[in-house]
């Protein structure tokens, strides 16, 4: 079977929000509207309590944060919000140090490198987020990412019988519904469908049965970097599944640092360090050695599995000394014939005494017999036979 996938990627999956950046991305989205941040969040923290009081028996808490900014549009307090003005507030996101540049050092690490690049190896980044696509979408980071799984909005209603209605001339531009809601446990579902290629095979559906040697990156190819316990559930598979984690704290936050020392303690992420990722950094050099670490693997699994398929090639056999005339009677076969002859000989001689033991027979006539059953009688002539004594008769 031709295998769909070369299984030479090395994926980098990024969280956002306090991974690459500091804080929270809406940040820009409050300011443009006027929107006090901590009441909104307040609000947003509110709303557990609420549903379960009004209906709801359980509640997702991930995506309470988008169903409060579509009751902002429709109360007018954040009026003519759509998706081009979330791509261009994107533009107004501030990076933790190093970022966005360092996507390209670890693209360039495997680029410039010969041996990487005989072998087709490549980094791409992705982003899974619980944040707002169009806002990354429109960020100084999107150039270097390969694919976003983030939370998104449609701009229109689509009420009974939208199928065959005729469409508003003048639509107005706003968000009215979600289109796609990603929380901390729907994180693996992005990761199973990098892992399997769904991202790049509209064919492969992410719950398809799909070999681990056809899956187009295999887990122990990935990174995961992140910041914070709603993680953990990526990066538990990751790190079953034989890939890395990193867990990154802010700079001066002693909260966030005891927070994800506590989980390596724990074994939920194997290296931790501050979100700098400028050269040297410990963030840098952790993730620059963990790539390093990776290629080289994969160079030396892909050169172990060429060896053990290699067999020898033909070759001209050497010519050969042409063999000598050899007359039958002293070939090998001919001589071993005549050594079994003459012992069937004396074997049949041996039974001949033994059946006429008479004493008439004197050691001549052995001698005869012998003669007779040896191959020398074949080619000496056959001495007369001496007259036998007459017998003394009285």
């Amino acid at each position: 079977m031709t295998a769909p996938f070369s299984q030479t990627v090395i994926a980098v999956v990024w969280d956002f929000d306090k991974t690459l950046i500091p804080g929270n991305m809406q940040g820009p989205l409050f300011e443009h509207f006027g929107i006090d941040e901590r009441t909104f969040w307040e609000e947003v923290d509110a709303l557990h309590d609420w549903y379960l009081a009004h209906g709801a028996a359980r509640v997702n808490d991930d995506s309470l944060y988008l169903n409060m900014l579509l009751e902002y549009v429709r109360a007018g307090r954040m009026q003519g919000l759509d998706n081009a003005l979330l791509r261009e507030l994107g533009r107004d996101l501030v990076f933790h140090p190093g970022i966005p540049d360092f996507l390209r050092t670890l693209q360039r690490l495997v680029e410039d490198e010969p041996l990487y690049q005989r072998a087709d190896l490549a980094v791409e980044h992705y982003v899974v987020s619980t944040g707002l696509r169009p806002m990354i979408d429109g960020s100084a980071v999107r150039p270097f990412i390969e694919d976003v799984w983030a939370c998104e909005f449609i701009e229109a209603h689509h009420p009974p019988g939208f199928l065959t209605a005729q469409a508003e001339l003048f639509p107005r531009r706003e968000i009215v519904s979600l289109a796609y809601a990603i929380d901390n446990t729907s994180k693996t579902r992005a990761l199973f469908e990098i892992n399997k290629g769904a991202n790049k095979r509209p064919e492969i559906h992410v719950n398809s049965v799909l070999p681990r040697a056809l899956r187009r990156v295999p887990f122990e190819n990935m990174i995961y970097i992140a910041d914070g316990p709603s993680d953990v559930p990526a990066w538990s598979l990751v790190q079953s599944e034989g890939g890395r984690t990193l867990g990154v704290y802010q700079h001066g936050s002693r909260a966030q640092f005891e927070q994800i020392s506590a989980l390596q303690r724990d074994g939920r992420i194997q290296a931790l360090a501050e979100a700098d990722y400028t050269t040297d950094s410990t963030a840098w050099l952790w993730l620059t050695t963990e790539v390093r670490r990776i290629a080289d693997r994969i160079i030396e699994e892909r050169e172990a599995a060429l060896r053990s398929a290699l067999r020898p090639p033909a070759r001209h056999l050497p010519e050969e000394e042409p063999v000598a005339d050899v007359p039958a009677e002293a070939r090998p076969e001919a001589r071993a014939a005549e050594t079994e002859r003459q012992q069937q000989a004396e074997e049949t001689l041996s039974l001949r005494l033994d059946d006429e033991p008479s004493p008439d027979v004197e050691p001549m006539r052995a001698a005869e017999l012998r003669a007779s059953y040896s191959g020398s009688s074949r080619s000496e002539p056959k001495q007369p036979r001496p007259a036998r004594a007459a017998a003394d008769v009285r």
